[in-house]
């Protein structure tokens, strides 16, 4: 239950069971790879006890998905779509330029969206319609002309529909290292994709990083995780909401509380637990409580220390200055200030993305965006006299190198002719 934590100990619990499942899912890919749908459709029985006769979800199977969904579900979706869309919208860089930065020397920059990208929408036994849009939306406005997504069966209707506002191409009805396998490496009805994004379970994880050498990915998402910072200013009810919100997802789902005021965290743990024990989700809160508790600070500098050391998927900055810290802060997948800046906001509604890396990830990694969909290719146009005045540097630094050939094909251009 809640009480003090040791850093490293959280640190450790929260990279899940990877090491575990390696195995597993190397058999997965095996099988997909040498029978495709068979596999696909032996697996979905075997693991998600649902048995179909296609993986590929139809049209009228999305158009009936409506009339399931009450409409204004459908208008809340739509909102957060149009919300996702225009932060993302803000995020695209310059497509194509080209500048004459010396003279006779024209460098630019090409800047193309991916082909065909496979998206993993987590479902099954729950429902993620926001992550359909978080995957999906970023990709469009990048310009992606294909997004094949696969989302475990049996697919909850709602779903379907947020993958229609989101603009999924393709929909799968199959889950786990299976559907990662199936997009990286392709089957009978799944055509293979150039990248893979979207959270998933630890075997979905773990096939993202074994097909990395098939297809390029975002980045390792398993269970979600926040940090909060907060002082002797925050609200110990909005800390202990925070804490409920990410227990309810899991017993997978850390969170830790670093903060300088003692008698905050005592306070936060009473709220804690007395809301675990009123909340209609109170089995999964309790059994995700091992993972949660507090470590105290001299001060919010060193809370900021331990947050980069930690580099959380979320962090929630509930303090008297929380540009101050953010100001420190260098690890974050996704920051939110002040009080009144929940996660759940990113989560469904503010625009940003709630597609973010995991278990210390976020020291290596940026959330998703619509820079995960793009390529860029640079472009140069040299005139003779642009060339020239390269010269004398290419050809010193190439034979340096023992590359001659390298020097001489500068050399034979600048003869007289």
């Amino acid at each position: 239950m809640w009480g003090p934590l040791d850093v490293d100990v959280w640190a450790e619990r929260r990279k899940g069971e990877l090491r575990n499942v390696r195995q597993a899912v190397e058999g997965i890919i095996e099988a997909v790879r040498l029978r495709g749908d068979e596999a696909l459709l032996e697996l979905t029985k075997k693991f998600d006890k649902v048995s179909l006769s296609s993986v590929r979800v139809s049209e009228e199977e999305i158009e009936a998905a409506y009339e399931e969904v009450d409409i204004s579900l459908v208008r809340a979706l739509r909102d957060a779509a149009e919300r996702i869309s225009r932060f993302h919208e803000l995020q695209r860089l310059r497509q194509n330029w080209m500048e004459e930065l010396y003279p006779g020397v024209s460098l630019g920059v090409r800047l193309l969206p991916l082909e065909r990208v496979g998206a993993y929408v987590p479902g099954g036994k729950a429902s993620y319609p926001s992550t359909a849009l978080m995957c999906i939306v970023p990709a469009k406005v990048a310009g992606v002309e294909e997004v094949a997504v696969c989302t475990p069966p049996p697919v909850d209707p709602l779903t379907l529909v947020a993958l229609d506002v989101a603009g999924a191409d393709e929909v799968f009805s199959v889950g786990g290292a299976q559907a990662v396998a199936a997009l990286a490496l392709g089957t009978e009805s799944v055509r293979p994709v150039v990248k893979v994004v979207g959270p998933g379970n630890v075997y979905v994880t773990e096939a993202k990083l074994l097909l990395k050498d098939k297809v390029d990915i975002d980045f390792p998402a398993g269970p979600s995780e926040v940090l909060i910072i907060a002082d002797s200013s925050a609200r110990a009810e909005f800390v202990a909401a925070d804490i409920l919100a990410q227990a309810e997802h899991g017993p997978h789902s850390p969170c830790l509380l670093v903060t300088d005021d003692a008698s905050l965290a005592e306070r936060v743990g009473e709220l804690v637990e007395e809301g675990a024990r009123g909340s209609p989700r109170r089995a999964i809160i309790e059994s995700s409580l091992v993972n949660v508790g507090y470590v105290l600070v001299p001060g919010m500098g060193e809370a900021a220390e331990v947050c980069n050391r930690l580099a959380p998927e979320h962090l929630s900055v509930q303090c008297g200055d929380p540009e101050g810290v953010l100001e420190q802060v260098r690890s974050a997948g996704s920051i939110f200030l002040g009080p009144y800046s929940p996660v759940a906001a990113g989560d469904y509604a503010s625009g940003t993305n709630h597609v973010l890396p995991t278990a210390g990830y976020a020291r290596l990694y940026s959330g998703l965006d619509v820079r995960h969909f793009c390529k860029a290719t640079s472009v140069q146009r040299l005139t003779r006299e642009g060339l020239g005045s390269l010269a004398p540097t290419i050809e010193r630094l190439a034979k340096a190198e023992g590359l001659v050939e390298h020097a001489r094909s500068v050399e034979v251009r600048l003869r007289r002719p």
